[in-house]
């Protein structure tokens, strides 16, 4: 889109905001333009907060569908949109609600803590949720001696394992996007760049974890990059943080942990599904729009509160 039509759309999108009191969320992950037209900025925590607090009577989420279904429940009484509905999300899709209730009864007696990328679906079978920024305080504030099950992501959950001694069972599921990155990229990358700290999101394969300077959040990677006098860093998660890297740090260098050997951008299919023009059309015709039955929101909502009120 050339640069004069794109502006007289983000003008657009932005009357259309303020006209019919919308707010727009955006995840770190969606392209720059985006993320300079929304509201708000974040991870899963600061977007699910964010969406329990707002005062808009829409909530337009630029985000995948699980982030969308979240500010529904916290939202029940809301318009909520979402620019593309087909843009899901690989870790969620790896659980499928059905074999995951059959996981449960094969584990009986087990408190289940849900990372929240997660359908709604398995949101209600769970006990409490939990993200990245939060899931450690979470699975700490449980008794030492409660049996745990963790789904979705293993990667995330073996983990937490490491740093609080927990042997929780662990549902077999991980994100396309922070498990394909392979530990030789990793250490060719650290060998290339000696003066170049690694940073990693928790999602990414406990070897590549263990190389790591810094593991964190979305939220706790930016801060970490902010706050720490290095001058050049490794990152290993999804490509659009790197955007608000070098919108905090502009004199630092960001290097990205290609998905390959061709050096290609590590872009969530997903996430990239959102676009302006479809924001635009979103707003406009104020849809898709995201329906849950009452009976999901409010069996989804209960451990999604009980997460909200330790964070």
């Amino acid at each position: 889109m050339k640069n004069k039509e794109q502006n007289k759309i983000i003008r657009e999108i932005l009357q259309m905001k303020n006209e019919k009191n919308a707010v727009i969320l955006a995840h770190f992950y969606q392209i720059p333009e985006i993320q300079d037209i929304a509201d708000y900025v974040g991870d899963s925590l600061g977007l699910a907060q964010n969406a329990r607090n707002t005062d808009a009577e829409i909530i337009v989420f630029c985000g995948v569908h699980f982030m969308a279904e979240t500010a529904k429940i916290l939202n029940p009484g809301k318009k909520v949109l979402i620019p593309d509905l087909m843009a899901g999300c690989s870790l969620a899709d790896s659980c499928p609600a059905d074999q995951f209730a059959a996981f449960i009864r094969q584990h009986p007696g087990h408190t289940v803590i849900s990372y929240i990328n997660c359908s709604a679906a398995v949101k209600a079978m769970s006990d409490i949720i939990c993200t990245s920024s939060n899931a450690e305080k979470i699975v700490r504030s449980l008794p030492a001696e409660e049996k745990i099950i963790f789904a979705p992501d293993k990667n995330l959950g073996g983990y937490l394992n490491g740093l609080t001694g927990r042997e929780m069972v662990l549902w077999n599921g991980t994100c396309e996007v922070h498990d394909i990155i392979q530990t030789e990229q990793v250490i060719k990358m650290k060998e290339e760049n000696p003066d170049a700290l690694l940073i990693a999101h928790p999602e990414c394969q406990g070897v590549i974890l263990e190389l790591a300077d810094y593991v964190g959040s979305t939220t706790g990677l930016l801060n970490f990059t902010i706050k720490n006098q290095a001058k050049k860093f490794i990152v290993a998660t999804e490509t659009g943080v790197i955007y608000q890297m070098k919108k905090s740090s502009p004199e630092k260098e960001f290097l990205i942990v290609p998905r390959d050997k061709t050096c290609s951008c590590n872009d969530c299919p997903y996430m990239k599904l959102n676009t302006v023009e479809k924001l635009y059309f979103c707003l406009l015709h104020e849809k898709p729009e995201l329906q849950l039955s009452p009976d999901l929101i409010e069996k989804a909502g209960r451990p999604i509160r009980r997460m909200l009120s330790l964070s």
